[in-house]
């Protein structure tokens, strides 16, 4: 029985893992809910709603750069459309820019890392939400 049980539990370990890998849409948004809120704590800081902390600011760029690493490979051709993306048609036309945008990304949240004090998380907050607008301008259809 506990065998039974012990087996059972790891099919069904390995089916979530294999069921995560195919749905990308659903990791892509799932992706951008961590950056969304890591940006409505990032905002709160840089608005002086919340105070800042080294350890917080570092979590707002840490969720950054980890989305842009994981981003480029959830846009497979077979995920155009379906599961409520928004994401437009111009990432598969323009796979080049929409990868170069993901790397300026990343490239601002890993400067950003190092942040130590409010000043310094300002600037590099305001440039990592730079790209976020100017992706999500360029490449998410608008609803």
């Amino acid at each position: 029985m506990i065998r039974s049980v012990v087996v059972l539990a790891g099919l069904a370990v390995g089916f979530c893992a294999v069921s995560a890998q195919a749905n990308p849409i659903a990791e892509r948004q799932q992706a951008m809910k961590a950056v969304g809120a890591a940006t409505r704590e990032g905002a709160a800081i840089a608005k002086g709603e919340a105070p800042f902390e080294a350890a917080k600011a570092q979590a707002v760029f840490k969720a950054y750069a980890d989305a842009a690493k994981k981003l480029p490979a959830l846009f497979p051709d077979d995920s155009k459309t379906g599961g409520e993306t928004t994401a437009a048609p111009k990432i598969w036309e323009d796979q080049g820019g929409f990868k170069a945008a993901l790397a300026k990304f990343e490239a601002d949240a890993t400067a950003g890392a190092g942040v130590t004090d409010l000043a310094g998380f300002r600037t590099a907050f305001g440039a990592a939400t730079k790209n976020c607008g100017a992706c999500h301008e360029a490449y998410r259809v608008k609803k």
